[in-house]
């Protein structure tokens, strides 16, 4: 009898282009029940990883629905869709030039956006769950201010074979989505040790989490040859680009700035999930795993910002899943097909 696959799920960071993957995870979900796979997506995928956006989708489907004991995910599909259609526009509502003052005389150097409407969200949806509680394996991705060191945290393994970490998903969730520029850090209680990280969004170093997963799946002790990791992008525009002239007249403030589009931020993270994309590419096969599947896409002008969430710009995120579905639909079906549900 042929050996179980297992089905490794990593979603890129992006903001508000998280509907991108989200919409491609909606179809495949659809297909599965065509095919009578009627278990949330979580019984399907062994580890769901993600960075910023994505550790949220990935939290939304790993984490329990808080004082239920059915075992449901904190959100399905319908429910992270409505957040990035309709209640981002309240995360990314713009503080005044009055709200950034009070909180900040130097106001112009105050962060772009309020955090607590997004922390109320991630309260109401995922309560005080922690990781450890997680339906499935889980990877969140984020950067530790204090220490100086990349974080992963997750409910797998330590290379040691120890128990990692554990943060409540709320928590690590506003972590990975600290966006420099756009919200403040996080300060995460860590669990394990009775402490507090101070926790940035893990896009700065790890936008593309397709190498975390891989190193966590190694850690769990799962035989390469039947892995397919699934790594799914939030688009980029392809055909942006600066000038010297832009680039040179920025200055310090300027590669920093919103009204730029974080210039740094947007090369990092795009430099980043791109070339995790091309080493996946080439390392994963040679270490043995069994298939890698990476979809992206091309973004029309003006829709890379990752808080532009103006209805005319959700229509076109929508658009460019609508094409990516479109030209990878025999790859989704042979997918859901070959995906069934982990054992108890």
């Amino acid at each position: 009898m042929a050996a179980r696959r297992r089905f490794i799920l990593a979603i890129d960071g992006g903001g508000i282009r998280g509907l991108i993957p989200l919409r491609i995870l909606e179809t495949l979900e659809a297909r599965l029940r065509v095919l009578g796979k009627t278990q949330p997506l979580h019984r399907y995928f062994d580890m769901i990883g993600g960075s910023s956006t994505g550790g949220l989708i990935a939290a939304g489907l790993a984490a329990p629905r808080p004082d239920d004991t059915s075992g449901a995910p904190a959100a399905g599909i319908s429910e992270l869709r409505r957040f990035f259609e309709v209640e981002a526009r309240e995360v990314f509502r713009r503080k005044s030039l009055f709200e950034r003052f009070v909180a900040n005389p130097r106001a112009v150097f105050d962060e772009r956006y309020d955090e607590r409407p997004l922390e109320r969200i991630l309260k109401d949806q995922l309560g005080w769950t922690s990781l450890q509680s997680a339906l499935t394996r889980v990877v969140l991705t984020a950067y530790d201010l204090g220490r100086r060191e990349a974080v992963f945290m997750t409910n797998g393994r330590q290379s040691d074979g120890s128990r990692p970490d554990d943060y409540y998903f709320w928590q690590a969730v506003r972590a990975t989505t600290a966006a420099p520029a756009y919200f403040e850090p996080m300060r995460t209680e860590n669990l394990t040790h009775g402490d507090e990280r101070v926790l940035i969004d893990g896009g700065v170093v790890m936008n593309n989490p397709v190498l975390a997963v891989w190193l966590e799946a190694m850690k769990m002790g799962w035989k390469p040859e039947e892995i397919t990791i699934l790594s799914l992008g939030t688009g980029a525009d392809i055909r942006r680009s600066w000038s010297f002239r832009e680039a040179a007249s920025w200055g310090p403030l300027g590669w920093l700035l919103p009204a730029n589009g974080v210039p740094l931020l947007s090369v990092l993270a795009h430099g980043q999930s791109t070339t995790a994309a091309y080493q996946a590419e080439r390392l994963l096969p040679a270490a043995g795993i069994g298939e890698v599947v990476r979809l992206d896409g091309d973004l029309p002008a003006g829709a890379e910002a990752i808080d532009n969430t103006r209805p005319g710009n959700i229509i076109e995120l929508n658009g460019v899943a609508d094409r990516i579905i479109r030209d990878n639909t025999q790859l989704l079906d042979r997918l859901a097909q070959e995906m069934s549900e982990w054992p108890e």
